[in-house]
């Protein structure tokens, strides 16, 4: 299976100096991303050697002894945090005389040289040809993908070996070139991950049978010297624990991605859980093998050992997180015909494998089940299910075009400012962009709340302060009616309940159908609105990050009635079930009516007829009203969210010049008009 290949094509000649500007370009975005790698890196090591002891490397800790030096007691599995094989415990056998500090630092460091040699051999075996701008970029983007991911930063925290075994198995499929020589290194590889094993079919059934039994023995042997070494540790790894089971925590944890896990989480137990467990694990093995093979033929080697890896993650009795870097590596896979549809694939496995599941699907109990077993899900596509492009499809190397609209000449001299981001004409991938709505939402709702310190009595007196000086500002500007019209709406019960009801349920509901009709009925306009709307909300969180504000319900001596939840009491303020959750002092600007005012400005730019566009202004006019009826923003709060949705359409038009639709019907106008065809006589 060793690549052979590592050259990439042969820059085209434009002129020396065409070709020197494009050197000198990838040249810096090579520097750029290595920098950006080694702040990562910096970043990780920092945040594990500044942990405090016990906190930090604790499968190694379960080893320390009484003088700080790293010493077995017992077996290896007293304490079941140790989730290696005996194997791994007897590489690890000559540590244990190693100080513990030395030991700490010598092993962090270890694992990043480790991370770096995966993240170049990866690199390495792109399936070629490449071109020279791929092979240039890929060393440095994957070892920065893999600082970022979940599975190695649990390897660095826990003190865990994960990394080895991944890289052992790359080494001898691309790296060395005799087959017994690869054969002992995925064998050794299988010694630490048993699982990993499944490459021997995979190089039995792809022609290479001396390095499958190469590897088979291997595994063997190493198993039987840890297994003569250390007789008890033996026993208790492959017959009481079933092969890792119960170890690092209980099966059905949720840190466990494996089919056993999933069973389990789903409340099978039991002989009928064993049975569906071995059943699915041999379908999964057989068909994950069988691909792997397949795509390994078709000269993509490896995509065949991420596809290999996955199918190990579903049927090892206990895959935790620190041994899921395999799904990573199936982000080189090409999926889809068209060339905008290429994104979904990566971006998916990057984002399941570099974020906590709850950012990536909302906390629903309907959506529990998929949210828990994300990794494991991902592991089973990559395994059995994605359609990967062949080699042989015409798609593969030339997928369908995106069309993009006609640049046209804008107001201002220098727009657009990014002129590589033309106006898409086509319609984006649904999959991807509920995706990335996903996640945005989940990070604004991170950055709202840690901007006062990850708890709303965190930053209560510097908000309270603030909200003083907006009462003080509103009062020279004699527009202070927040405390009049909030007592004149409580008066009247149905208008209290209307806006109650508009301020509770509209703010969500009608962007994000705005968004939908859009993406159906006009996909040229949904990017610019997206764009825009993305642009607004940035600028909110750096307001909220800067200027954290106190709205007037939550504002002592104002007498401000909270209509929503109630008289709070400023002790124990209750915010009905997000109390813990959201940042209650985010309002400045207010995107309750930023969002509301985006929505009337794109109802009224697009809409085909005037009582449209009038009724889309309504809603920032209704959701104004809500905002300052029920205690919840001060006028000049609105006044901030019309701001930042006012800069997010600028910077929409400067940094991609003017909307697509625009774009068109310029473009259209300059067309000469057909001529008529005389009509016959």
């Amino acid at each position: 299976m060793a690549n052979v290949e590592h050259s990439g094509r042969p820059a085209e000649a434009f002129g020396a100096t065409a070709v020197g500007g494009v050197k000198g370009r990838l040249r810096a975005a090579r520097l750029g991303l290595w920098l950006i790698a080694a702040v990562l890196a910096v970043r990780q090591v920092a945040v594990v050697l500044s942990t405090p002891r016990g906190e930090r490397l604790t499968d190694l800790e379960t080893w320390v002894g009484p003088n700080g030096v790293l010493h077995v007691k017992g077996s290896l599995y007293d304490s079941t945090q140790f989730t290696g094989t005996p194997f791994a415990g007897l590489v690890l056998k000559p540590l244990t005389r190693a100080a513990e500090q030395a030991l700490g630092w010598g092993w962090t460091f270890g694992t990043l040289l480790l991370v770096v040699a995966l993240g170049l051999v990866a690199a390495r075996a792109l399936p070629q040809p490449v071109s020279r701008r791929t092979s240039l970029l890929a060393a440095p983007v994957a070892v920065s993908l893999l600082m970022l991911s979940l599975p190695v930063r649990n390897a660095l925290w826990l003190g865990q070996i994960s990394i080895l075994p991944v890289l052992l198995v790359l080494v001898g499929c691309f790296i060395v070139r005799g087959e017994r020589t690869s054969g002992l290194l995925i064998g050794i590889a299988a010694a630490l991950q048993p699982t990993v094993l499944l490459f021997a079919p995979l190089l039995w059934f792809t022609g290479r049978r001396r390095a499958a039994v190469s590897a088979a023995v291997t595994a063997a042997a190493c198993t039987a010297l840890a297994w003569a070494a250390m007789p008890h540790d033996s026993y208790a790894y492959w017959v009481h624990h079933m092969a890792g089971t119960g170890l690092g925590g209980p099966a059905d944890d949720l840190a466990n991605q494996s089919l056993h896990g999933g069973l389990l989480r789903l409340g099978l137990t039991g002989p009928l859980e064993i049975a569906l467990f071995f059943g699915l694990g041999t379908a999964v093995a057989v068909l994950g093998v069988r691909r792997a093979v397949h795509y390994a033929r078709d000269g993509q080697l490896l995509l065949a050992v991420a596809i290999t890896g996955c199918a190990a993650i579903a049927v090892s009795p206990t895959t935790w997180q620190h041994q899921l870097l395999w799904v990573l590596l199936a982000v080189v896979g090409r999926v889809g015909k068209r060339a905008s549809d290429r994104y979904v694939w990566p971006v998916a496995v990057v984002l399941v494998m570099t974020l906590p599941a709850k950012m990536i699907l909302p906390n629903m109990s309907a959506v529990y089940t998929l949210r828990d077993d994300i990794v494991l899900l991902a592991a089973l596509l990559a395994a059995t299910a994605v359609p990967f492009l062949s080699r042989t499809s015409p798609y593969y190397r030339s997928p369908i075009p995106t069309e993009y609209a006609a640049p046209v000449p804008a107001r201002l001299k220098h727009v657009p400012l990014l002129p590589f981001l033309r106006r898409v004409l086509t319609r984006p991938n649904l999959l991807l962009e509920l995706l990335l709505i996903r996640v945005t939402y989940a990070a604004y709702q991170k950055v709202r709340l840690a901007a006062t310190g990850g708890s709303n009595s965190a930053g209560r007196v510097r908000a309270e302060h603030h909200g003083r000086q907006i009462l003080d500002i509103e009062s020279f500007l004699h527009i202070d009616v927040e405390h009049w019209v909030n007592h004149a709406v409580v008066k009247v019960d149905w208008l209290r309940g209307f806006y109650d009801f508009y301020y509770e349920s509209f703010h969500f509901v009608v962007p994000l159908t705005v968004l939908a009709v859009l993406y159906w009925r006009r996909p040229v306009d949904y990017r610019w609105a997206r764009s825009s709307l993305g642009f607004a909300t940035l600028l909110a969180l750096v307001g909220f990050w800067l200027y954290p504000l106190a709205p007037p319900r939550l504002l002592p001596g104002l007498g401000i009635i909270d209509t929503v939840h109630g008289v709070q009491d400023f002790s124990k303020p209750d915010y009905g079930t997000l109390t813990a959750l959201t940042n209650q002092y985010a309002a400045m600007p207010s995107l309750h009516f930023g969002w509301a005012l985006w929505c009337g400005v794109v109802i009224a730019v697009i809409a085909p007829r005037w009582w449209m566009k009038a009724l889309g202004l309504l809603h920032p006019f209704f959701t104004v009203s809500a905002i300052v009826a029920t205690g919840n923003h001060w006028v000049l709060d609105a006044v901030g969210g019309a701001a930042v949705v006012g800069a997010g359409f600028g910077l929409s038009y400067l940094f991609q010049g003017p909307r697509a639709r625009s774009a068109m019907a310029t473009a259209a106008s300059k067309e000469p008009a057909p001529e008529k065809e005389p009509s016959p006589s």
